[in-house]
C-alpha cells in the first residue's frame, strides 16, 4: 500500500494501521513524491490526500491516469460535498473517505477496491499449471519447481494472460488490453519494460526461458 498524506499522525497511524493488518506500506508526505512512488505501478493500492503540498491529489491521480496507471487509488479529504465526491470520482478514484474516518471503515474500502480489481485482472480464473510453473489467479501467487516467484500486480497480469494462453504467441496491443484494460491506455514499450520485470524475476528461479519474445509482434509461454 502506499499512503500520501501530509498531516505526520494520520500518516503515521494508517501506516501502522495497515501494517498490523498484514500490508506493506510506503508512506510518504507531498505530491511529487507520491505521484513519483505510484507511477511505479508496483502498489496494490493508493491512499491518497487531496490536499497536499507540492501536488494536490487530484492532480497525482489525473496524471496517474493519464499515464496509464489504474492502481486503485481511495481518496481522502475534509471535504464531505457532493460535488468533491463527484470530481475525485470522475478523476479516476475508486473511493472517496471523508475526514476524520473511522480506521475499519478505511480498510474495508480499500478490501473492496481489491476485490473490484482482482475481479476486473480475472483472478477468479482457473490455476494454470505448465510443468513445473504454476500460476494461481485466486491466490495471486507464481512458483516453478515449488520456488516462489514474487510479482507485483501488474506483473502477475502480464504473466497470467500469456500462462493462459499456452503456446500462442499475444501481440503487445492484445496485452494492453487484457492487463491495461485499453489499448490506447499505455504504450507498446511499457509492455516491454514490465516483460523485462517478470523475465529477471522468472530467471532468478531459472525459469526465464518459459517467457520469450515473437520479434515485431508479441510474446509467448512455452509449455516446459
Amino acid at each position: 500500500m502506499l499512503v500520501v498524506d501530509d498531516e505526520p499522525g494520520i500518516r503515521t497511524a494508517v501506516a501502522r494501521g495497515l501494517t498490523a493488518e498484514g500490508m506493506e506500506v510506503v508512506a510518504v508526505g507531498d505530491g511529487h513524491s507520491g505521484l513519483q512512488a505510484a507511477l511505479t505501478g508496483s502498489f496494490d493500492a493508493v491512499v491518497l490526500d487531496i490536499i497536499l503540498p507540492g501536488l494536490s491529489g487530484y492532480r497525482v491521480l489525473e496524471q496517474l491516469r493519464t499515464a496509464g496507471v489504474d492502481t486503485p487509488v481511495l481518496l481522502l479529504s475534509a471535504k464531505d460535498g457532493e460535488f468533491d465526491q463527484a470530481d475525485g470520482l470522475d478523476l479516476g478514484a475508486d473511493g472517496y473517505l471523508v475526514k476524520p474516518f473511522a480506521f475499519v471503515v478505511l480498510v474495508a474500502q480499500l478490501r473492496a477496491m481489491l476485490r473490484r480489481r482482482d475481479a476486473a485482472l480475472g483472478r477468479t480464473g482457473q490455476r494454470v499449471r505448465l510443468g513445473p510453473l504454476v500460476v494461481d489467479p485466486v491466490a495471486r501467487s507464481v512458483s516453478w519447481h515449488g520456488d516462489v516467484v514474487e510479482l507485483s500486480p501488474r506483473e502477475f497480469a502480464l504473466l497470467h494472460a500469456l500462462a493462459s494462453r499456452p503456446d500462442t504467441a499475444v501481440s503487445k496491443d492484445e496485452l494492453l488490453r487484457l492487463v491495461w484494460g485499453d489499448e490506447q491506455a499505455a504504450s507498446r514499450n511499457v509492455v516491454e519494460v514490465y516483460v523485462g520485470y517478470v523475465r529477471r524475476k522468472l530467471d532468478a528461479v531459472g525459469a526465464g526461458h518459459v517467457l520469450k519474445t515473437v520479434r515485431g509482434y508479441g510474446y509467448i509461454v512455452e509449455s516446459p
